[in-house]
């Protein structure tokens, strides 16, 4: 099996004892995106005022054609940066006109959305539907619903939604709306988006398999869906001089869902670590075959007794139920083994900075938990 530990070489070297099996949770940082974090940092002080002009102009594009050949998207234009996920939900939601919000979400979503949704509904802005994943396309096509919110890939559970396209058939400008959360499929699953790219919204970001860390998530917002959100800041602002005095206007792409200043050091780090990985010849393919060898061999030896709750799944993390779980990863990471854990669900993650013998390592952790 082939190794890729000498591109981590400064997170492996930080901890040296440590044995990372938390990919999915917080990927470890390749030693390009210190070279990104340089970058940004070099050209604040050597542009100043003008560094606006080489964020928005060359690393903004460059992130977004990234992006673009990762997903098929045929218009990097769709494409929007901002410092999380939230931010850009907010501003989707922002832009359907009625209320409450009617929305439709699996059962399974990450806490962020879970957590904004229930506040929705404590203050009589949103009803919400949920439904396990299986049923999602179904309730969908009953209708009724402004939002459909769904992850790619459940973060609890591992399971994957199948069929994008079934979704995005019943998408339309004036409702409902399709959300696709891909922060655990954005390279980790092959995506292509280029059959719905004019449907869907997708939602990902750098902090997961991109390797990039915080302040890089971007969204995918498809031509004529949501032309102006409420939510909004100066950057989403187009200058068109036909507008008439005292008239709001929005960039005619991704950028309308723009917000106010940002930091770009997060857009430099993920544009660094692509450009390593295309330097590589690691596409997502070929990290995921990586993955699969140690994900088989884990479970080939594994030793402890849990449920697993994603079998055959490509996600890139094993999900094993067990009332032991939240006892489990205390006691792996008291030995300077990580993991993580959602309830009673032990969750195993896997990266390119992981090879046979940190497996083997791993099942010789395991096998001392009672």
């Amino acid at each position: 099996m082939t190794g890729y530990k000498h591109l981590f070489q400064r997170a492996l070297a930080a901890a040296p004892e440590r044995l990372h099996f938390a990919a999915h949770s917080h990927h470890l940082w390749p030693d390009a995106s210190y070279v990104g974090q340089l970058a940004a940092w070099e050209d604040g002080v050597r542009l100043a005022d003008r560094k606006w002009e080489r964020v928005m102009g060359e690393i903004w594009p460059a992130a977004q054609a990234h992006v673009a050949a990762e997903l098929g998207l045929p218009d990097p234009g769709t494409l929007v940066f901002a410092p999380n996920t939230h931010m850009l939900l907010l501003a989707i939601a922002s832009a359907l006109p009625r209320r409450p919000l009617r929305i439709l979400a699996s059962d399974g979503e990450f806490h962020s959305f879970r957590r904004q949704a229930a506040r929705w509904e404590e203050a009589g802005t949103a009803i919400v539907e949920r439904a396990p994943l299986d049923r999602i396309a179904e309730r969908a096509k009953a209708g009724g619903h402004d939002l459909i919110f769904v992850s790619q890939v459940q973060f609890g559970t591992g399971h994957v939604l199948k069929d994008i396209a079934a979704l995005a058939a019943l998408a339309r400008p004036d409702g409902p709306w399709v959300v696709i959360d891909g922060y655990h499929g954005f390279m980790a699953l092959e995506t292509d988006l280029s059959a719905v790219a004019d449907k869907v919204f997708y939602l990902a970001g750098g902090y997961k398999y991109a390797m990039a860390g915080e302040g890089c998530a971007f969204l995918h917002a498809p031509p004529g869906f949501g032309p102006r959100p409420e939510v909004t800041g100066w950057y989403a602002e187009f200058e068109d001089l036909s507008l008439p005095p005292g008239s709001i206007g929005y960039a005619p792409d991704g950028r309308r869902f723009l917000g106010a200043t940002f930091d770009p050091s997060g857009i430099y780090r993920f544009v660094a670590v692509r450009d390593m990985l295309r330097e590589e010849g690691l596409t997502t393919a070929a990290i995921a075959a990586h993955v699969d060898g140690l994900r088989a061999q884990l479970l080939a030896g594994l030793p402890i007794a849990a449920e697993l709750l994603n079998p055959g799944s490509p996600a890139r993390f094993l999900a094993l139920r067990s009332p032991n779980a939240q006892r489990w990863k205390a006691v792996l990471e008291a030995e300077e083994v990580i993991t993580d854990v959602r309830g009673d669900v032990l969750r195993i993650g896997f990266g390119l900075y992981q090879d046979a013998r940190d497996v083997a390592r791993l099942i010789e952790a395991l096998s001392e938990l009672r």
